[in-house]
């Protein structure tokens, strides 16, 4: 009996044996937790110049916040700084790279084959008359292996692609952020010295106005520029607070390391805007987007053709084993008999036939393809917008820089020697003071919206793109302080 057992045991094993020899070695690397990021960090260090992270273990973590810290502690910290932290400690983008290890335990699920279902059975009255014993294997899954085994790999590429585009996306939105920030310091600290100007030249009308040489009408007129400076001051002051936080949201700090500082001002105009010759090209060639939708292509592709190839045949099963019956003999004694086990498990397809898959998949691919023709279309139209805002903001920002803020300073200052000269009276020298104001924060705001469609560029070449904040009047910031804020 113990022989009989062991014959049908090896019978039953043959099937589970070939299934582990052809499983071994199938996961091509991708058990690795750290599958694929490399591909990831390189991509994003060839754009942004700065590297990124995939935390796995809490030593890791600790060497991370170290590093952070060291940044943060600066006195002021910079756009690159900026991005380098957010970059290191950014929950958000952390969850991202793990979509990384999800998609590479998917190719490594495919590359096995199904497990075999194992089944051991009795018949008779008699527990050891007859018993059976079987393995079931899905024969249809280990023919279509190596097709789902590359729709899975294609699948594992666009993962790395999208935290790829993660990384970018927050790399820009970090140095928009910092710019904004930095523009809101730069705008009130102008605030603050034309309020100081605003007051002064309050005190001045209400003395005149006591003396007679000024009229009511001049002295509220003063009166109420200085009180609307006051509150544009208040305003900036929370504005510039306001995005402070939003880069320290980017960056993931909390605790004392939000007690950081930026600069007061943003820095200078470049002494001439780049020039951009071929970008439609450059744009189709870098965005990562359009690789995706590429993948995303190859993918459908693949799984057009794994479609096809079960259209009529969704399960097919092949179950082994053998059957051992033990008899009673007339003479008395008894016959033990074995007898192999060979069936074939499959789904006649009477009524479904499988078109309407094949029609489903035909159309997934269709609506990608055209997908992706709407977006290398898109793309073309991105980087052209993107350069053309570019060179227009530097020019107007140059414009303002060179011709109306000089102006402006220069009219001012003829007015205050005319006025000393009594050519000039009072409310006009006040008036060339606000108009020069007015001209000074036009100024600020240009420069900060040049500085923003260059982020905008490269978001437009290699990807990553994502809500920029709208053109308009500046985001005022709080008290200007000599070191930062």
């Amino acid at each position: 009996m113990k022989r009989r057992f062991l014959t049908m045991a090896t019978v039953v094993a043959i099937p589970l044996i070939a299934a582990g020899c052809a499983t071994s070695g199938g996961s091509y690397g991708i058990s690795d937790p750290m599958a694929g990021f490399t591909t990831v960090a390189a991509r994003a260090e060839s754009v942004t110049g700065k590297k990124t992270v995939w935390m796995q273990s809490s030593e890791e973590a600790r060497g991370v916040s170290e590093r952070v810290k060291s940044l943060v502690q600066r006195k002021t910290i910079g756009p690159d700084v900026a991005v380098q932290v957010a970059l290191l400690n950014n929950k958000g983008l952390q969850a991202a790279y793990a979509e990384i290890g999800l998609s590479a335990a998917d190719v490594w699920q495919e590359s096995m084959l199904v497990n075999p279902t194992i089944s051991v059975g009795m018949i008779g009255v008699d527990p050891m008359k007859t018993i059976e014993g079987a393995v079931v294997s899905n024969i249809l899954a280990l023919a279509t292996r190596k097709r789902r085994v590359a729709v899975a790999d294609a699948r594992f590429r666009q993962a790395q692609l999208r935290a790829a585009e993660e990384t970018l996306r927050l790399a820009a939105d970090t140095r928009r952020a910092w710019i904004n920030a930095v523009s809101a310091w730069e705008s009130v600290s102008y605030l603050n010295q034309a309020q100081a100007a605003a007051d002064a030249a309050s005190e001045l009308a209400q003395k005149l106005g006591e003396t007679g040489a000024f009229t009511k009408t001049g002295q509220a007129r003063e009166h109420v520029f200085y009180a609307e400076i006051v509150g544009q001051a208040a305003e900036s002051r929370l504005a510039a607070r306001t995005a402070k936080e939003g880069l320290t949201r980017l960056m993931g700090l909390w605790g004392p390391d939000v007690d950081y500082s930026v600069p007061n001002a943003l820095p200078a105009l470049p002494k001439g805007a780049r020039a951009k010759r071929a970008i439609e090209a450059e744009a189709l060639r870098n965005r990562v987007d359009l690789e995706i939708a590429k993948l995303e292509l190859e993918a459908l592709a693949k799984s057009y053709g794994l479609t096809e190839a079960t259209r009529y045949v969704s399960d097919l099963d092949l179950l082994t084993g053998v059957e051992v019956e033990r008899e009673e003999s007339e003479e008395g004694g008894t016959e033990t008999s074995t007898a192999p086990i060979l069936e074939v498990e499959f789904v006649i397809p009477i009524f479904d036939t499988g078109k309407a898959r094949m029609r489903k998949a035909e159309l997934a691919y269709t609506q990608a393809a055209n997908r992706m023709a709407e977006k290398a279309v898109n793309i073309r139209s991105e980087a052209r917008s993107a350069y053309d805002a570019y060179r227009s903001t530097y020019d107007i920002a140059r414009h303002y820089r060179n011709s109306v803020v000089p102006l402006r300073t220069k009219i001012e200052a003829e007015a205050l020697l005319t006025y000393n000269g009594m050519i000039t009276n009072t409310f006009e020298l006040l008036a060339d003071t606000r108009a020069k104001i007015s001209a000074i924060m036009l100024s600020l705001n240009a420069k900060r919206n040049f500085w923003l469609a260059d982020v905008n560029l490269g978001t437009a070449i290699h990807g990553g793109g994502g809500s920029s904040p709208e053109s308009g009047e500046a985001p005022a910031a709080a008290e200007a302080g000599a070191e930062g804020h």
